[in-house]
């Protein structure tokens, strides 16, 4: 049987916390004249373990019950996660207008006095049951929409990822860097971010949270390579003066460009994240780097580790002006700047995890 509020009659349980036998099952009558299932609890602790344990659409509370009230009662049930949606109708032979207040104010949807008048009590019960589905029924809509926004918002999210991606896979193509630099870097700024998030020095400052967030981000460090020149980036010989100045300002060029997607969206890690490495890449730890002259942990720890994983696999990757280095060649060249150019306790971390890289 289908009720008027739309639902399954034997679904719906009406929960009936009353001492007084007579008035429970004359409530009793009157809820499975109108198709539903009564539940019935002679007191309060009763009636909360019940509402927990069934779930019902509506309770009905006496006020004066002996050992906890239905006030009491009401009070415990909006507390709880589980129970605070259940409407609650106060049932009372006091009709004083306190008594009245006190139940709204405590979360009561009605107040219905004794004696008991079987078409009224009807009436409040078909209305207050109505408005549950109801709200039931918006609170799902709710959850589809919010579910859709979200889905909606990874969406863009993704989009903007690709969209950088792309931009960052020109840049590497022009610098004429390995085809698999990027996934180089997510990998061992991923490895070197876990080894570090167990040591005693680094272990509060970086979650899982930040592992994550670095290993997408770390790839759009050399973004601002779109803006230079390709025979600067292709140059097999030494740069001059000028040259290398134009290739610095790749560093500031990737932050403002990052810096502008960011301004629409204040609250993603990600791009935050991003316009950090991409700005802050080359700092060194000794204050020598580029383009702030930051110095220590002046510099984000995020740039920190890129720097440190973005050396090695650089010096371990062919260029057009050079050849590959292996990994113990690389470290031993990394070690001479270690306290120079890179955080010299990040490095003694990188040495032991080294043979986990790629």
């Amino acid at each position: 049987m289908i009720t008027e509020e739309g639902q399954k009659s034997e679904s719906v349980k009406i929960l009936v916390a009353d001492d007084v036998e007579m008035t429970r099952f004359v409530l009793r009558d009157i809820i499975q004249e109108m198709g539903y299932e009564p539940v019935l609890a002679q007191d309060g602790p009763e009636a909360l373990k019940l509402a927990k344990q069934i779930c019902p659409q509506l309770v009905i509370l006496d006020v004066s019950m002996p050992e906890m009230d239905g006030y009491t009662v009401c009070r415990q049930l909006k507390e709880c996660v589980e129970t605070r949606e259940i409407p609650v109708i106060f049932i009372s032979a006091f009709d004083d207008p306190a008594d009245v207040v006190e139940g709204f104010e405590l979360g009561g949807e009605d107040y219905i006095t004794k004696p008991i008048i079987p078409e009224v009590v009807k009436a409040r019960l078909r209305l207050h049951l109505k408005l549950h589905h109801t709200n039931e029924k918006l609170q799902e809509m709710n959850r589809r929409l919010q579910s859709s926004v979200e889905e909606q918002l990874r969406q863009l999210e993704m989009e903007k990822k690709n969209i950088l991606y792309a931009l960052i896979r020109v840049a590497r193509e022009n610098a004429c860097y390995d085809d698999n630099h990027m996934e180089r870097l997510c990998y061992n700024c991923r490895i070197l971010a876990e080894a570090m998030q167990l040591s005693l020095c680094f272990g509060k400052l970086i979650s899982d949270t930040f592992i994550e967030t670095l290993e997408l981000a770390a790839p759009l460090c050399d973004l601002g390579n779109m803006a230079i020149p390709v025979e600067i980036l292709q140059k097999k010989g030494a740069l001059l003066p000028e040259e290398q100045a134009a290739m610095q300002k790749h560093a500031a060029i990737g932050a403002r460009i990052l810096e502008d997607i960011r301004n629409t969206d204040d609250d993603n890690d990600f791009l935050q994240m991003s316009v950090e490495i991409a700005h802050y890449h080359h700092e060194n730890w000794d204050g020598s780097g580029y383009p702030c002259g930051l110095k220590g942990d002046e510099i984000p720890l995020s740039a920190q580790i890129v720097a440190v994983a973005g050396a090695y696999c650089a010096i371990t990757e062919s260029r057009c002006y050079r050849a590959s280095f292996n990994g113990e060649e690389a470290l031993a060249m990394m070690e001479r700047d270690a306290g120079k150019k890179y955080n010299p306790a990040i490095f003694e971390i990188m040495q032991k995890i080294h043979r986990q890289l790629r």
